[in-house]
């Protein structure tokens, strides 16, 4: 099975950054060729092109709910974002409405991607570094990842 792991986000934003983070703690452990470890800032239909062609997609990246404790990991799947489905403009179409497009114009998507989302606290200073609950939550995700792409989800 070909997997992605895909760290989402803006490294100069603090915690915005996690995914980049989790991705490079996590690349010198992944020894697999049938794994590819990568970082982005892209978001919309522009992913469609970094996750094409893959059976397998993990996706990390930040994300800030109402009342959300920082750190805490949650595990989605696109199903959970159906409801904010969108299309205001080609360049702003969310990861939900950019999968529908994928699969509607027939592109080889992947017949599984897990969202592994951190919730985070500060995505509006400019730092390379995350906060400290945010980072301590790190060496988490990249076991939690680890565990995916060997078979065995963390629910």
């Amino acid at each position: 099975m070909k997997t992605l792991v895909l760290g989402l986000g803006n490294p100069i934003l603090t915690d915005d950054g996690v995914g980049f983070q989790v991705v490079r703690d996590l690349k010198p452990r992944i020894e697999r060729d049938d794994v590819k470890v990568e970082e982005s800032s892209l978001g919309g239909l522009s992913l469609l092109d970094l996750i094409t062609g893959f059976d397998k997609v993990i996706l990390v990246d930040a994300i800030q709910t109402v009342g959300g404790e920082p750190g805490k990991i949650y595990r989605l799947e696109p199903g959970d974002f159906d409801a904010t489905m969108h299309a205001a403009s080609p360049h702003d179409v969310n990861f939900a409405t950019a999968l529908e497009f994928g699969r509607k114009v027939d592109l080889p998507m992947p017949s599984e991607i897990v969202i592994l989302a951190i919730e985070v606290e500060d995505v509006t200073t400019f730092s390379e570094e995350c906060t400290p609950k945010v980072m301590a939550a790190v060496p988490e995700c990249v076991a939690m990842i680890l565990r995916e792409v060997d078979g065995s989800p963390s629910h």
